[in-house]
């Protein structure tokens, strides 16, 4: 039994140290995969397509290795990330809808609601506004659930903005409203308030959009009223003044437009935010248009045309050929204008081609997720069936295996109890022997040391002092018998008390005792038996140590570990040779007083290096 159960704890062991190793070297992995996807990440921010590219290809080689889904998902998302910033939606889009679709497979919704909102986006870029708004309520329908507010945020923010291209002003309003609802939930401050200045910013585009300057100038005075927002947030800062710029422009206000305009263009070079320069340029193009100074006009022109061509803006292109038309003449002005209407229509036809083409995705996606699940619904029922069968199989072992660990268990729990039994039997027994201890201990006291008082006075009545003297010895060796003989009592004194009572009995100037770990133990845990034993053990150690080791210090440390309480004596007394010398009554019967609790009595000693004794006994019965 005893070697079954060795070669358990021994396989255990090697169970739990395998794990441990694998656990430290799966920690290492993430903590490698986590510094790449990070890198990505912030290469994205920054737009450097080729930091991306270079953590999707990390990506795909852990894949390789680790066949991790996760990282799958990670590749995909960051190939999609990768040719979004080389203006390709329609590849985008397709890796977006590959790495939604792989973390919808390992039930990932965080993962699955971010991708849903990057694909709207990418949606609403190319005003396939009614695909931008099924993604953006998919979206909700995932992230919702989480709490994932700073995306939920966003989702509400995307659904205005469509709103307001489908014409549905009040439907826009709602989805504002609902937005900075949730904004005010989120937790890191600072993106709590770029969301709220991004969310002020589009209601005021919305009134503008239909001609309301007045109000749209509300919001957008609301938001540049913000706390420093022009040192905290000065791109927030920039695109609310151009909007404030361009409706009082459009209501006839011009008296600082020109400055804000400058003031605008000046922070986005200084940020080298370039996807916005376009419009800040077709704005003070038609400042200078309104003021009749075409050729002013003109080469604005020419540099919103010039960033629209760098980032890819199609929508501003058309704007600043539009313009450019107009403000050229002859073959110049046809050119710009043969130019417009072939951008015009081939971004009509790739507006077109590109949300077929999302729709033909979703289609796919949607067709192999019924595929997947009507074969995972097949997959199941195999399954089903050939669980059925091991179980049938295997029901036999289960029940005798069942069998083997309940009459393992039976054992030990009846060996325990046997255990236990004996224990409380033996404690018993060790109470009754104190309690004759205490009974001799006072007749002793009362009767003999009385008796001997009485014939000690006759004595000296009778003038017989020498006998009286050598009567006395005979009386006082009675009375430290008696006191010797005496149990002790943890109900009126503490058993801490006790202790420091005893050593106070026995400290002088020329034998010092140093108590440890006393008051550190709570003393209500251990019984009677224990503290009535630790208290005699500590009494015999101190005065074997002061009539026989000429030590002039001792140490005493009280500790527990696990169920069992410690006493270890240490003195700095002359010692002796245990092999060669025996042990004294005293310690015979401390011996035997520590394993009658089941404890252990160690001494070590040696002549000259003074002595230790280390007790070890249960904590309690």
């Amino acid at each position: 039994m005893n070697t079954i159960m060795r070669y358990l704890f021994l396989y255990f062991l090697l169970f739990v140290s395998f794990v441990y190793s694998q656990e430290h070297i799966k920690d290492s992995m993430v903590t490698s995969n986590e510094e790449i996807i990070d890198y990505g990440l912030n290469a994205y921010f920054d737009g450097n397509s080729k930091g991306v590219l270079e953590s999707t290809k990390k990506l795909n080689t852990i894949f390789a290795k680790q066949k991790d889904s996760l990282i799958l998902a990670k590749f995909y998302q960051y190939k999609a990330m990768y040719y979004e910033l080389e203006y390709k939606s329609d590849s985008s889009f397709y890796f977006y809808d590959q790495s939604k679709n792989i973390s919808k497979q390992i039930n990932d919704s965080l993962e699955v609601g971010r991708r849903l909102l990057s694909m709207a986006n990418i949606q609403r870029s190319v005003n396939d506004f009614l695909g931008s708004e099924i993604s953006s309520i998919e979206a909700l329908q995932y992230l919702e659930p989480l709490k994932s507010n700073k995306y939920i945020v966003n989702l509400y923010n995307n659904l205005g903005l469509v709103s307001v291209d489908l014409g549905q002003q009040k439907q826009a309003l709602e989805y504002y409203n609902k937005a900075i609802e949730v904004n005010t939930l989120i937790k890191d401050f600072r993106r709590k308030e770029r969301a709220y200045l991004h969310i002020i910013n589009n209601i005021g585009l919305l009134y503008q959009t239909h001609k309301n300057h007045q109000k749209a100038i509300g919001y957008f005075k609301q938001g540049l009223q913000f706390d420093s927002i022009r040192d905290k947030y000065p791109l927030h800062y920039s695109l609310l003044l151009e909007n404030l710029a361009a409706s009082n422009f459009l209501l006839k206000k011009k008296t600082n437009v020109l400055n804000q305009y400058n003031e605008v263009l000046e922070i986005r070079k200084k940020h080298k935010e370039e996807v916005d320069l376009p419009i800040t340029y077709i704005n003070l193009t038609d400042y200078h248009i309104e003021r009749k100074e075409f050729n002013v006009a003109k080469n604005y022109a020419n540099e919103a045309l010039n960033y629209a061509n760098k980032t890819h803006n199609n929508k501003y292109c058309l704007e600043a050929l539009r313009r450019l038309s107009n403000l050229s003449t002859g073959n110049q002005s046809k050119a710009y204008l043969e130019e417009y209407i072939q951008l015009n229509d081939s971004l009509f036809q790739q507006e077109r081609q590109l949300k077929n083409q999302f729709a033909k995705i979703r289609y796919e996606t949607d067709k192999t997720e019924k595929e997947n699940e009507d074969l995972k619904i097949e997959n199941e029922k195999t399954i089903a069936e050939a669980e059925l069968q091991k179980q049938r199989a295997t029901i036999g072992l289960l029940l005798s295996g069942i069998s083997i660990m309940f009459l393992l268990s039976s054992i030990s729990f009846f060996r325990f109890r046997r255990k236990k039994l004996l224990f409380q039997s033996q404690l018993q027994k060790i109470e009754a022997r104190e309690q004759e201890r205490r009974q001799i201990a006072k007749s002793l006291h009362d009767e003999v040391a009385g008796d001997l008082r009485l014939l000690h006075r006759k004595l000296e009545k009778s003038f017989l002092l020498e006998e009286a003297q050598k009567l006395e010895l005979v009386k006082d060796n009675v009375r430290n018998l008696s006191h010797q003989l005496s149990s002790v009592s943890f109900e009126d004194v503490p058993f801490r008390d006790q202790i420091l009572n005893l050593v106070s009995d026995y400290f002088s100037p020329d034998f010092i005792i140093k108590v440890n770990g006393l008051k550190e133990i709570d003393w209500s845990e251990a019984n009677k038996s224990i503290k009535r034993l630790l208290y005699l053990s500590l009494r015999e150690c101190i005065q074997n140590c002061q009539k026989y080791a000429e030590a002039s210090k001792m140490t005493i440390n009280f500790s527990i570990h696990k169920k069992s309480v410690f006493l270890d004596v240490a003195d700095n007394g002359k010692g002796f040779d245990t092999a060669t010398q025996k042990k004294g009554i005293g310690l015979l019967n401390l011996q035997e007083r520590v394993q009658d609790l089941n404890g252990t009595l160690t001494i070590e000693s040696e002549v000259g290096k003074g002595t230790k004794i280390i007790i070890q006994t249960p904590l309690n019965a």
